[in-house]
């Protein structure tokens, strides 16, 4: 139970349908006063906690705090900010589901004698097998593709068939005190929303070095057309916030944090047909060939059609794209769709 709308509707529905249920919460890190997290709104936030826990008495179950504030520190923030300083763009959403948020809740779960543990997730899971939520435009598969077998037997989305429109009017019908809190839309440890100035505070300035805008000309030359105050004020596909005059648009198509440059160029340099993926993770057997499948490369985009071709030991893969893609990022996660069903993903390692 975050304090949102949807972990606290899937433990009103479990308890309507006469389940025994327990409320359980991460702490996963201390909100600066007055900012916008410690006023709630952030998933997990010390407001949000309290929230859940008046939906708790609400429903008439008991409720108990985890604390992961020393795991998600390490795992998730720590890597956040090492991902941007090395010039890679990270998803720590993907990250928390990964490594903290379901084995130490699962983990909590079985020591209190539960049979599964149940999120507020919308995606669906059926036999082990992770599909798309049914509500298209909340649909969070993509960032649970790293989820443990053991986590997907263990895990139940009772929102995986329900889109948002319901969900609220289910928290309305049992009034619910949080029915009509809106969202989380920012990542949840950034209260401001400015990633690059938490980056800069945590990495330290002997890490985040001034450098120079680059633009490489076909034939591999270089020409200098600007500064920069570090690589991890940037990502690539970004047009805003280039000191660089040019007669038509740039944006960035690639960082090279060891050399502290920050490549431009136009439109065109920013589409890949191609790029690699590391750490994967298959749902089931890795393919023994080449796989078709649509594979969405960041949390809001179109999955586009393309082959996945696994290395041999299927921890790896290139996907070949049907057509050219646009801000392809290292750092983000690539995850395999056949269908509506994740058949697989990993990281984005480069643009091939």
């Amino acid at each position: 139970m975050s304090g949102g709308v949807d972990s606290s509707v899937a433990a009103a529905l479990l308890v309507e349908q006469g389940h025994r249920v327990v409320g359980l919460s991460l702490r996963l890190y201390d909100a600066p006063a007055g900012s916008e997290a410690a006023a709630g709104g952030r998933c997990c936030g010390p407001r949000d906690l309290e929230d859940a826990r008046k939906v708790a008495a609400t429903l008439g179950i008991p409720h108990y705090i985890v604390d992961q504030r020393e795991a998600f520190a390490a795992r998730v923030i720590d890597d956040f900010v090492a991902e941007y300083a090395s010039g890679r763009t990270p998803n720590p959403c993907v990250r928390c589901n990964e490594h903290v948020k379901f084995q130490p809740l699962i983990a909590r779960a079985r020591a209190l004698g539960a049979v599964a543990l149940a999120t507020g997730h919308y995606a669906r899971l059926e036999d082990g097998r992770l599909w798309r939520g049914a509500d298209a435009g909340k649909d969070q598969s993509y960032f649970l593709f790293a989820m443990t077998p053991g986590a997907r037997a263990f895990a139940r989305f009772p929102l995986g068939a329900m889109n948002k429109h319901e969900v609220r009017a289910v928290a309305r019908r049992l009034g619910l005190p949080n029915a009509d809190k809106p969202d989380s839309q920012e990542i949840c440890f950034v209260p401001d929303g400015d990633h690059s100035r938490l980056v800069a505070a945590r990495a330290g300035a002997d890490v985040l070095l001034a450098g120079d805008i680059v633009r490489r000309a076909v034939d591999g030359s270089r020409e200098v057309v600007g500064r920069h105050d570090g690589v991890h004020h940037y990502t690539i596909g970004q047009r805003r916030g280039l000191s660089v005059v040019a007669e038509q648009a740039l944006y960035v198509v690639g960082l090279d944090a060891a050399r502290r440059e920050v490549v431009v160029g136009d439109a065109a340099a920013l589409a890949a047909r191609s790029f690699t993926v590391d750490d994967v993770r298959w749902l089931g057997a890795p393919p023994s060939g080449a796989l078709t499948a649509s594979v969405q490369v960041r949390s809001r985009h179109t999955p586009a059609p393309a082959r996945v071709l696994p290395s041999d030991d299927g921890r790896a893969a290139v996907v070949e794209l049907d057509a050219p893609e646009r801000a392809i990022a290292p750092g983000q996660a690539a995850v395999f769709y056949r269908g509506t069903e994740v058949v697989g993903g990993g990281w984005i390692a480069a643009r091939a």
